[in-house]
């Protein structure tokens, strides 16, 4: 009667302190420049060290810039912060991926694609979207910066045993429709705080019909929906996936492996502590209007009026809309746009580019438009050029960036300016999450790519 999440969470169980946390081990901790800083520092004022350096991996990604990266990077907090976890990374003898390593990029797609994630892990890192990993049937999440002072030196952490929630999405998605419309969907139904206090476990038919791209990307958006993390049973797709990737085991520990991963999944008697339902057939190609990843819509329906909003939200509700410029009770669709992001932990794969790439064939970016066009890796970079998608985008007008997060948030060069609008296919849309007054539209990669084209919303289905 247990759940995928149970029986990970249970087999990495050290102590249980009564009416307390669980003592957790952890088999894999990332590193960014962002928040390890201080939990480097904690250790050498404590004259510890990692207790097992072979677990953690380190890397930039938030700071990194995406053009000169073999030149000095300009600003100063962040060639400090990128430049210390190097420092630290040397010291404490960690693997770390460097600016310009061939395995360098935003932590939560190298991880995967490296083979670094693998089922029944539980990993952890300092930033919220840690939940990605999960697409791989692990329990990850994002932990404090004193949490990954936890990590470092016992390979543990304390951490209280979240309730279990299965969201089952069954039927099968339209033409348009991708794993970015389906997170946004939920998240929108189930609200930012939905999800709080819980580990999500995704099923059903779309599910299963996603590929490991897809599904990395639900899991990524987890958080917004204020959950722990989220996973999915490991299956045929995850193992095809994994197989041949460098840090995936080799030969008779692949079989070995295999025989476990198997075994990864909720019993068929396994009760969770909330189950929630929906359609495939009732999700289209969708678009934020407001301030939070919550306030989502299809893309051909009208922003809510007031009235529908419960009294208690409508103070904050008029004021995301004051903020974003738009007005309740009007559409989205032929409003203008200024910039467009293709790129970060959430949409920087091989897939989504070959998306973006499938619409915009052929044709020209609007002038109008000023387009980061930003792969997660540089393993997707050069997936791009063996491809040939990189043709297709240069000859559509879009210039391709070096890897990093990007315009995801503001930590980089890469900001919008106040008062823009920007599709992006990031994970946030927070005021001034892209740059002090910028305005942000999460969206796929499908809908970026008709935003880009056209230079204003555009339902993507009519460019296809």
């Amino acid at each position: 009667m247990n759940t995928l999440f149970d029986k990970i969470w249970d087999a990495h169980l050290v102590t249980k302190v009564e009416n307390g946390p669980t003592q957790l081990y952890i088999d894999r901790l990332y590193c960014h420049e962002v928040t390890s800083p201080q939990a480097f520092s904690g250790l050498k004022a404590r004259g510890l060290k990692p207790l097992r350096p072979e677990k953690i991996f380190c890397m930039p990604d938030h700071n990194t810039p995406t053009h000169d990266q073999d030149k000095e990077i300009e600003d100063e907090i962040s060639r400090t912060q990128v430049n210390t976890l190097a420092q630290n990374a040397k010291e404490f003898g960690l693997t770390h991926f460097g600016m310009l390593h061939p395995k360098n990029g935003i932590i939560h797609v190298v991880g995967p694609e490296n083979g670094l994630t693998l089922p029944g892990m539980t990993i952890v890192c300092g930033d919220s979207h840690t939940s990605t990993h999960g697409a791989l049937g692990s329990v990850a999440f994002g932990i404090g910066t004193s949490e990954v002072e936890m990590v470092l030196a016992s390979q543990c952490i304390l951490q209280s045993k979240p309730k279990t929630m299965r969201i089952t999405v069954n039927g099968r998605l339209d033409k348009g429709v991708t794993a970015k419309d389906v997170a946004l969907y939920i998240i929108a139904k189930m609200t930012t705080g939905g999800a709080t206090g819980y580990f999500v476990e995704y099923a059903g038919d779309v599910i299963r019909s996603m590929s490991m791209e897809g599904r990395l990307t639900l899991c990524n958006l987890s958080i917004e929906m204020g959950a722990r993390g989220g996973m999915i049973a490991p299956d045929e797709i995850t193992f095809d996936y994994l197989k041949g990737r460098e840090f995936a085991p080799k030969e008779s520990e692949w079989d070995t492996a295999m025989a476990f991963w198997k075994t990864l999944k909720s019993d068929d008697d396994a009760l969770f502590d909330k189950e929630i339902l929906f359609n495939g057939n009732d999700i289209q190609p969708m678009i934020t209007y407001g301030t939070n990843p919550g306030m989502g819509m299809g893309i051909t329906e009208k922003i809510p009026t007031l009235e529908s909003i419960p009294e208690v939200g409508r103070i904050s509700y008029s004021k995301s809309l004051e903020y974003m410029g738009y007005q309740p009770g009007e559409l989205l669709i032929g409003k203008k746009i200024d910039y467009v992001f293709l790129g970060s932990c959430t949409n920087g794969r091989i897939e989504d580019f070959r998306a973006f790439a499938s619409l915009v064939k052929g044709k020209k970016k609007d002038p109008s438009v000023i387009a980061w066009i930003v792969p997660g890796s540089w393993h997707v970079n050069n997936q791009l050029k063996e491809e040939g998608i990189d043709k297709i985008l240069i000859e559509a007008g879009f210039a391709i960036r070096q890897p990093g997060c990007s315009a995801c948030l503001a930590m980089n060069d890469d900001k919008v300016p106040a008062g823009k609008y920007a599709v992006s296919t990031s994970n946030r849309n927070f005021e001034g999450r892209q740059g002090p007054g910028a305005r942000t539209l999460l969206a796929s990669p499908l809908v970026a790519a008709a935003a880009a084209l056209t230079g204003k919303i555009t339902d993507p289905r009519t460019c296809m």
